[in-house]
């Protein structure tokens, strides 16, 4: 089977991106995974790499070695697709920047790029800073709309997953107070669609059982406490086993956890709101924790962290979470093969 091609996206230039990859590449070797390249500028890496050891290399490279099926990279080295934006040797780390977060745009415009061409199997992205995005005018709420947007993907969702625990969320970034408008069936229902096509040709799961979680307490306990599940939850499930998914529920979302966990029962769950899946996944997967983007045509992942503008440039933050995302992106990567 032909190696996979991954290519790491640097993030933001202020953030913790930057510091990340040169650990992920200083203490692991990436080899196994495939061809790992970094998609980025040579200044922040170079700085990163100054600061954190002189025993790695950074080696740029161009359009046509990404052509070559095997790009002989050493394990102390670290192959850089130089983007070459102007101001890269003045961002200042840890604070919100015009040209940090425009050269954190061409980051992802260069990968998707290259996924279009088919020069690459994977795609991992190192965190962004949306303010900074917003400042450059790109007016996006984060990574995953503009790979939506770029790839014409209508039908998408985030996976996050850990160890023990995938959750996917119906809705993401948004008030408390919204969730119970935005909720439709047909936008759950697309989700544990997306769940269980992801579950089978990424993960290579053959009958997932896919777990459904209410809004409400209890699961509104009989329209007691709500009548979400009632109207809209309930319909979505049965409509998704009508359709052939293992799809169940609604759970009470305070119980199901610990028979997913612990039990096994269950090889995802489909979360009505962001808290509702990600406190359980951070509380047992906080270093390790990834993203997955459903519905691409490319393999996307990413850390399940932020810039962490408090700590960048400081040489704190731990590489775990991105190797994580590397690890997945290579065995999705090689599922789709299959």
């Amino acid at each position: 089977m032909k190696r996979n091609k991954i290519a790491i996206t640097m993030g933001d230039p202020a953030g913790i991106g930057p510091e990340i990859i040169v650990k992920m590449f200083l203490k692991h070797n990436l080899r196994k995974y495939g061809d790992v390249f970094v998609i980025g500028d040579l200044f922040p890496m170079l700085k990163a790499q100054r600061s954190i050891s002189r025993k790695i290399a950074i080696k740029p490279i161009n359009n046509s070695q990404l052509t070559i099926h095997n790009l002989r990279t050493k394990h102390n080295t670290i192959p850089l697709v130089d983007m070459e934006n102007p101001g890269m040797d003045s961002i200042i780390p840890g604070e919100e920047q015009k040209k940090a977060g425009h050269a954190s745009f061409t980051y992802i415009k260069k990968a998707l790029e290259l996924a279009k061409k088919r020069k690459i199997d994977a795609i991992v992205t190192a965190p962004i800073n949306k303010h900074s995005l917003h400042m450059a005018g790109y007016k996006y709420p984060g990574h995953t709309e503009i790979l939506a947007k770029f790839t014409k993907t209508k039908n998408f969702a985030m996976m996050l997953m850990g160890e023990k625990l995938k959750v996917i969320l119906v809705t993401i970034h948004t008030s408390l107070k919204s969730v119970p408008s935005l909720l439709t069936r047909k936008k759950i229902l697309d989700k544990i669609k997306l769940a269980h096509k992801s579950l089978k040709k990424d993960f290579r799961i053959k009958a997932p059982k896919i777990a459904v979680l209410g809004l409400n307490p209890h699961s509104g306990e009989n329209s007691a406490f709500g009548r979400e599940e009632e109207k809209i939850i309930i319909p979505a499930v049965k409509s998704a086993v009508k359709a052939g998914i293992r799809a169940y529920g609604p759970f009470p979302p305070d119980t199901i956890f610990g028979r997913i966990v612990n039990k096994g029962e269950f090889d995802a769950a489909v979360c009505m709101y962001h808290d509702q899946g990600l406190i359980p996944l951070k509380l047992l997967s906080f270093d390790t924790g990834v993203n997955v983007t459903m519905g691409l045509p490319v393999t996307r992942t990413s850390p399940d962290h932020g810039t962490a503008y408090d700590i960048a440039g400081t040489g704190k933050a731990s590489e775990k979470s991105i190797l994580s995302a590397l690890r997945a992106a290579a065995q999705i990567a090689k599922n789709r093969k299959i």
